[in-house]
């Protein structure tokens, strides 16, 4: 059990418009995804995986405490 009271909280950026590797499971901006192709699964096999999924945007605002690292979700 985590004995931090969270009082350091950050308000993190949400994420919209990302896209999944459905082989690797890399996650990133549709728009950081130059060569079409997922730059992960190159690197680590060398082959080119262009399959990716949509991530669903969801209304929620995410915080990370600085003492501790915990995520902490509140969904609108």
């Amino acid at each position: 059990m985590n004995s931090c009271s969270h009082n350091n909280l950050v308000l993190l950026p949400q994420q919209r418009g990302r896209i999944r590797c459905r082989h690797c499971h890399l996650t990133m901006k549709s728009d950081e995804l130059v060569s079409k192709y997922c730059p992960e699964c190159f690197e680590s096999s060398h082959k080119k995986q262009y399959d990716f999924e949509e991530i669903e945007d969801i209304d929620t605002t995410q915080y990370r405490c600085e003492d501790c690292g915990v995520l902490i979700d509140c969904h609108l």
